[in-house]
C-alpha cells in the first residue's frame, strides 16, 4: 500500500511541478517508509491475507531485499539520469511499480496474485528497458524482453489451468493438499501443468534453453535497470519458485527431476562457457547471471532445510554483489551511452582507483573468492549439494565455477592493465554523485562483512526461512 500510494503521490506531484531531485527524494522516502513498515507487518498475528497473499518472515525478508535494491538503484540512477536528454521523473515511478510487482510475487500464495504481480513487474520493466527511447538499442532490448515475457505468461497460465483442472484450486496450499499421496508422474494434468509452470518461470529466470533474451536485454537496457532485473526481478521469481517447490513434492517424479538436473547442468556450463567468448562487460555479467541461476537450481534440486537456507543466503550475497557490479558500470557511464566494452575499462585503476578497487571486489565475489560474500553463498550451495548427495551436479558446479574465474579475471586484468594517457579511459566518472558513492561504499562494506564475519547474515537467514522449512 505504501509503494502504490507513493507512486500515485509522485504522479500527482508531477502534474503540478516537475523536478528531478524532488522526485528522487519522494521515491527514497516511499521506499524507506516501506522498509520501516516491514517490522510492523511481522508483528501482526495473522500472516495470511485472504488466500492470495501471505506475509510470513520469508516473504518479508525478500521484500526487504527488493526494497533495498530499489533504493540503491534509484540513488545510483540519479547521477546516471541527471545529464540525459530524456524525461527523468517517470523513471522513478516505474521503479516503484516494478518493486510493487516483486513484493507481490514473493508474498503470493495463489496463482491469481502471482499473475497479477508478475504483470505489474513485467509491464514496468518493458518501459524501463526502453526508457531512453532516443537510442535504437534500448527499444530493441525492450522488444526482446517483451516477447519472451509474453510467452512465459502464456505457459504459466496454461500450466495453472491444467493444475486447476485436477485440483480445483489455484492456491499453493490447496494444490499441495490435493496432490498428497498422488504420483505426479502418473497424473497427466499435474505433470503437464508442472512442466508448463517450470517453463514459464524458466523464461523469467533466463535458464537454458530459455536464456536467449538475457544477454541482449542486459546489453541494451540502461545500466541501473539491468542491475534491478538481475537482482530484484530474478530474485523475486526464484523466491516464489522456492515457495511453490516446497509445497509440491516433485522429487518422486523422476522424468521432471531428471529433466531439471539436465537443465541445471547445461545452464551452468553454457552460462560460463559463453561468457568466455564475450568482450562486452554487460554481456559477460548477463551470461554470468545465467550460470548463477544454474547454481541455485542445484540447491533447489537437493531439497531439504539446508537447501532453503543455502538458496536464501546465496540470493542475499548475490543481491549485494550484483548491485555493486552494475552500480560501478552505472556511475562510469557517460551522458549518452553506457561504458560496456572491455577496452573502455583499461587503465581504470590509474584514473579511478576507488572504483577499480571496489569493482575488483565485486568481481571476486561473483567468482566466489574467499573473504567475500560470494564465497559464503557458494559454500552453502556446495554444502546443499553434498547434503542432497547430488554428486554429478556438485562436480559440474565446481568445474563451471573454475571456468567462471577466467572471464572475471579478464575484466580485472583490464582494470589494472598499464596504458598511456591517450589510451586511458576518458572522463572522470560523469554520472558519479555523492549519494551514489555512498551506496557503492555501503555495498562494499556489506560485501566484506558477509565474507569475513558471516554469522549475523547466516543467523538472520535461518530465522527468516524457518516458516518455509
Amino acid at each position: 500500500m505504501l509503494l502504490a500510494g507513493g507512486a500515485v503521490l509522485i504522479m500527482l506531484v508531477l502534474t503540478v511541478f516537475r523536478n528531478h531531485s524532488l522526485t528522487l527524494v519522494l521515491t527514497v522516502l516511499t521506499l524507506a517508509f516501506s522498509l520501516a513498515a516491514l517490522p510492523v507487518s511481522s508483528s501482526t498475528p495473522s500472516k495470511q491475507v485472504t488466500s492470495l497473499l501471505v506475509f510470513d518472515s520469508y516473504s518479508l525478508f525478500f521484500m526487504a531485499l527488493i526494497f533495498g535494491s530499489a533504493l540503491a538503484v534509484c540513488v545510483l540512477s540519479f547521477g546516471y539520469m541527471r545529464d540525459r536528454r530524456n524525461i527523468k521523473e517517470e523513471f522513478y515511478i516505474l521503479i516503484l511499480l516494478a518493486s510493487l510487482g516483486c513484493a507481490g510475487i514473493v508474498a503470493s500464495s495463489h496463482f491469481i496474485s502471482f499473475f497479477l504481480s508478475l504483470e505489474i513487474l513485467s509491464v514496468s520493466l518493458y518501459v524501463l528497458i526502453a526508457y531512453p527511447r532516443s537510442e535504437p538499442n534500448h527499444i530493441e532490448a525492450g522488444i526482446k524482453y517483451l516477447i519472451p515475457a509474453a510467452t512465459s505468461v502464456a505457459f504459466l497460465l496454461l500450466g495453472a489451468a491444467f493444475i486447476y483442472a485436477y485440483s480445483g484450486t489455484m492456491s499453493f496450499s490447496g494444490i499441495a493438499f490435493s496432490s498428497t499421496n498422488v504420483s505426479i508422474a502418473h497424473n497427466l494434468f499435474l505433470l503437464v501443468g508442472l512442466v508448463m509452470v517450470v517453463i514459464g518461470i524458466g523464461f523469467k529466470l533466463g535458464i537454458v534453453p530459455f536464456h536467449l533474451w538475457t544477454p541482449d536485454v542486459y546489453q541494451g537496457a540502461p545500466a541501473p535497470v539491468t542491475g534491478f532485473i538481475a537482482t530484484a526481478s530474478k530474485g523475486a521469481v526464484f523466491a516464489l519458485l522456492l515457495r511453490y517447490w516446497t509445497t509440491i513434492n516433485v522429487y518422486d517424479c523422476k522424468p521432471v527431476f531428471t529433466a531439471l538436473v539436465a537443465i541445471a547442468i547445461v545452464t551452468m556450463l553454457f552460462g560460463n562457457l559463453l561468457a568466455l567468448l564475450q568482450s562486452n562487460v554487460k554481456r559477460i555479467l548477463a551470461y554470468s547471471s545465467i550460470a548463477h541461476i544454474g547454481y541455485l537450481l542445484t540447491a533447489l534440486l537437493a531439497g531439504g532445510k539446508w537447501a532453503v537456507v543455502a538458496i536464501t543466503l546465496y540470493l542475499l550475497t548475490y543481491f549485494i554483489t550484483t548491485l555493486g557490479a552494475f552500480g560501478v558500470i552505472t556511475v562510469l557511464s557517460g551522458k549518452q551511452t553506457d561504458i560496456e566494452m572491455l577496452d573502455d575499462y583499461r587503465g581504470l585503476s590509474s584514473r579511478h582507483p576507488y572504483l577499480a578497487g571496489i569493482f575488483t571486489g565485486f568481481l571476486f565475489s561473483l567468482a566466489g573468492i574467499p573473504l567475500t560474500a560470494g564465497f559464503i553463498g557458494k559454500f552453502y550451495i556446495f554444502s546443499a549439494n553434498v547434503d542432497g548427495r547430488l554428486w554429478l551436479l556438485l562436480i559440474v558446479l565446481i568445474v563451471s565455477s573454475v571456468i567462471g574465474l577466467f572471464y572475471y579475471l579478464k575484466i580485472v586484468v583490464a582494470l589494472y592493465k598499464p596504458v598511456d594517457e591517450q589510451q586511458a579511459i576518458q572522463g572522470a566518472a560523469p554520472s558519479m554523485s555523492f549519494a551514489g558513492g555512498i551506496v557503492l561504499g555501503l555495498l562494499t562494506v556489506f560485501l566484506l562483512w558477509a565474507g569475513v564475519y558471516p554469522s549475523p547474515f547466516i543467523n538472520l537467514v535461518k530465522i527468516m526461512v524457518s516458516g518455509l522449512n
